[in-house]
């Protein structure tokens, strides 16, 4: 014990990091390499499901035979639990923008095992993510020490907290009931803004959620309290609305428009949520405010260059419309396709990366 003790100060000496925001720090990278790898193995499994009975894309589902596939889909469940937990050590601020990596890997592993060939301007993109998530971790602010489940719940009752809360359900309502039924299949920002909206109160319950399952498993039981159940409602209600209207998003829209949009929109709106309930700016000066901002942006530019290069060849532009074709698939696998063509295929939680799992995000 007074061994791993010296390791966490050594840890949070040399690097600058506390122990709690290092452990999110290695879970969400974790889960980056699982998720991202994931979608790669999920679609070998379909080509070769495909090669021996009916492609997933017309209505098969040979792949459910397919060891690959599940091995995908294995791999892409340990890389959600390993989101959630992230949010129990470290802040958001921290966890949400890293989900950015799952799309890197994916494309890296695309080009290699794949054989979809990466643009220049590809890798540039991966390269910005990774340099604004090295900015992002590197300022990012400590975790705020919590001891109840109780603390969580003083924390998003509080005036500033409550008054965002009931902006963003009225507006989820509005656009849910007033414009998504008339203009849903016509606006793209539609059904985006609803899953960002309610993505950003998902991503404070999961955190409140993994913070009172890490205080029960270190022997102070929190599950006795009622604030743990209505966390845990309230994460599953969101999580409902949000996958139900980012599947809508990304039949009707093509996903590589649906993708840096989503991403843009349910990641800033999770920082927001998460400075004003937990206060995460409080314990930083601006000049790290800053720069965080700045890591932030830089991981969009190369988000947005990744996707909008993904398609190309060299010296020939992409041509990618933004409503699909009534009853047309991009890539012919339905929702089960690579992310590479959606990486917005598996994340709510962090960041957009799909309909078949629970990313936030």
């Amino acid at each position: 014990m007074r061994g791993a003790q010296l390791v966490g100060r050594w840890v949070e000496s040399y690097t600058g990091m506390s122990a709690d925001n290092i452990k999110g720090l290695l879970l969400a990278l974790s889960s980056s390499l699982f998720i991202g790898a994931s979608f790669i193995v999920k679609k070998k499994g379909l080509k070769k499901a495909g090669a021996a009975g009916v492609r997933a894309g017309v209505g098969g589902y040979s792949y459910l035979l397919e060891p690959l596939w599940w091995a995908g889909m294995i791999a892409m469940i340990v890389g959600e639990v390993a989101n959630f937990a992230a949010y129990a050590f470290a802040p958001a601020i921290l966890v949400t923008p890293l989900g950015a990596l799952s799309i890197i890997i994916s494309a890296v592993l695309a080009h290699i095992m794949l054989r979809e060939k990466l643009h220049i301007f590809g890798i540039l993109g991966c390269i910005l993510c990774v340099v604004g998530s090295t900015t992002i971790v590197l300022h990012a602010p400590p975790e705020r020490q919590i001891e109840s489940v109780t603390e969580v719940w003083d924390l998003a009752t509080e005036p500033a907290f409550l008054l965002y809360a009931g902006i963003v359900l009225a507006a989820a309502f509005v656009l849910i009931f007033r414009f998504a039924p008339q203009y849903g299949q016509t606006h793209i920002m539609v059904y985006i803004g609803i899953c960002s909206l309610v993505g950003s109160l998902s991503v404070m319950s999961v955190k409140a959620l993994g913070i009172a399952l890490k205080l029960t498993f270190s022997g102070m039981n929190q599950l006795v309290y009622p604030q743990t159940w209505v966390f845990s409602f309230v994460v599953v209600s969101c999580i409902v609305t949000q996958m139900n209207y980012l599947n809508k998003a990304l039949d009707t829209f093509n996903t590589a428009v649906v993708s840096p949009i989503y991403y843009t929109m349910f990641t800033s709106l999770t920082i927001l949520a998460s400075v004003i309930m937990f206060k995460d700016w409080d314990r930083q000066n601006p000049t790290q405010i800053v720069t965080e901002m700045c890591g932030f942006v830089t991981i969009l530019s190369g988000t947005f260059l990744l996707h909008k290069t993904k398609d190309m060849v060299d010296g020939l532009p992409p041509n990618l419309p933004i409503r699909l074709p009534k009853h047309s698939d991009e890539d012919g696998y339905a929702a089960e396709g690579i992310p590479l063509r959606s990486a917005a295929d598996g994340i709510p939680l962090r960041s957009p990366r799909g309909t078949d799992s629970f990313r936030s995000s």
